[in-house]
């Protein structure tokens, strides 16, 4: 059986619900990362859009947050609509560029050299869980699952609290501010998104060795990518908080 994965794009029925298209091209762990490349390509195009727009003075905070509502609406039917992958992802990954090239162009006017410091730490840590999940010095069992499930789901219903708590002017303390407490929350946040990559490893793994249909290499790879974003994002968040303590 497919392994349970935090990320919510790839979950225990994901391949079940591809069974039955008879299609003779399979899911390869090869075809899924050149997919992931294709991705990342379009995301960083739609990114230097944003981000150039952002320091030549044009206002983008609402193409940025366009992005960001329609690729999180194509992100739910692409998690409904697997086969639309090789479709839709490409789009969504356009959209979650503009939606980064905005948020992070704002965050480097704030603090200088932020966004590559970012970049790079979520690249690191890419590459190190790689390493020990292939030399299986990290192995994805059903405790480590669980647990790592457990915890995302947790921040998820944190941040949907601090989402409906600060429309009535409302503040989850420490989730947001510079304090000691508040940037331990954020490297917990940062530590739990990170060990997700983990369980996307494993569920690509699977899917591959049980011979998924081949649309699920865009559907791999957008799992992987949502999960990238989030520990971007994260490192974005934690490296502020350090930064303002300046």
């Amino acid at each position: 059986m497919i392994g349970r994965s935090g990320n919510p794009t790839l979950n225990d029925n994901t391949f079940e619900h591809t069974k039955g298209y008879g299609s003779t091209e399979r899911m390869t762990i090869e075809g899924t990362v050149n997919k992931a490349f294709i991705m990342l390509a379009i995301l960083l195009g739609g990114a230097f859009v944003t981000w150039s727009m952002y320091f030549n003075g044009h206002n983008v905070l609402p193409l940025a947050i366009g992005g960001g509502i329609c690729g999180f609406v194509l992100a739910l039917i692409i998690s409904f609509k697997p086969t639309a992958s090789p479709y839709l992802v490409p789009l969504y990954a356009a959209l979650e560029g503009i939606f980064l090239g905005g948020i992070s162009a704002n965050y480097e006017s704030a603090y200088q050299g932020i966004t590559l410091q970012a970049a790079l730490l979520t690249m690191c840590v890419f590459i190190a869980l790689l390493l020990a999940y292939k030399t299986r010095i990290i192995k994805a069992t059903e405790n480590f699952k669980l647990g790592v499930f457990a915890a995302t789901a947790g921040i998820a219903l944190i941040y949907l609290l601090s989402f409906i708590l600060g429309m009535f002017g409302v503040t989850v303390p420490y989730l947001h501010d510079n304090s000691l407490i508040g940037i331990g929350i954020s490297l917990v946040i940062v530590i739990v998104a990170a060990l997700n990559l983990v369980l996307d490893f494993d569920f690509i793994e699977k899917g591959a060795e049980q011979g998924a249909p081949k649309h699920m290499e865009w559907y791999g790879a957008f799992g992987l990518m949502v999960t990238l974003v989030w520990l971007y994002l994260e490192m974005l968040r934690l490296l502020s908080k350090i930064a303002s303590r300046d």
